[in-house]
């Protein structure tokens, strides 16, 4: 703990008292699967066997993106026949996004950015919540607004490992998920500093193998991720 009390921000007791809450399961999530990998599904017949090889392979969470049509129809099927893990949705920038997260069956909401109302809304909709950010600012506003754990992103532009370097000791609360232009190599790397909780990224689900439905590949970069 540091020598220094931040207040948090009041902005809705009510919904931070939820948030909280919902922090700690949470932080079961990111710290159980050290490696997330964020899914970008174009073909709502590839969910599944997706999910499918990327569980097989030993992880146990994944972050199914907003950035396509099919994303909440991806979410719905993935969580429908795999009930026991941590099913993420990912890109959310709207309030109904959230709502609409939580009656699919996610287990939690990632976003790029931070804003108040999202941050509201999941603590409402009592949905474990990550939202995004990249800068210092950011960061302490996250830390007033009572929120502990953080996406960093994008994480190559951001400064990368350096950046989060730098970051430990200003905000020694706070922990990360970085994510954005990491690759497989790199992930060590982030999993090795202080402040990171757990990395987020393609690289253990590449589009190239999702397009070309090469289940096993994928499964066998799971593998090799479960054991980071």
């Amino acid at each position: 703990m540091s020598w220094y009390q931040i207040t948090p921000i009041k902005f809705n007791r009510k919904a931070r008292v939820a948030q909280k809450f919902k922090m700690i399961s949470l932080e079961q999530i990111l710290k159980k699967c050290r490696i997330i990998p964020v899914l970008t599904i174009r073909n709502i017949e590839d969910a599944v066997p997706l999910a499918e090889a990327i569980f097989e392979g030993g992880l146990s969470a994944i972050e199914i993106t907003l950035r396509t049509p099919e994303g909440f129809s991806a979410l719905e099927a993935v969580t429908k026949h795999f009930p026991k893990f941590s099913i993420g949705v990912g890109t959310v920038v709207h309030n109904m996004d959230i709502r609409r997260a939580k009656e699919s069956g996610a287990s939690f909401a990632v976003s790029p950015g931070i804003n108040i109302d999202l941050i509201e809304q999941a603590s409402a909709e009592k949905l474990p919540y990550l939202p995004g950010i990249q800068t210092s600012s950011e960061a302490l506003l996250g830390l007033r607004l009572g929120i502990k754990f953080l996406k960093f992103f994008p994480a190559k532009i951001a400064g990368g490992t350096e950046g989060l370097k730098q970051i430990a000791p200003v905000y020694p609360e706070l922990m990360f998920c970085p994510t954005g232009g990491i690759s497989f190599d790199e992930a060590s790397e982030y999993l090795a500093q202080k402040n990171v909780i757990s990395v987020g990224g393609s690289f253990a689900s590449p589009q190239n193998l999702i397009e070309k439905r090469d289940w096993n590949a994928i499964k066998a970069l799971a593998q090799r991720a479960a054991k980071l």
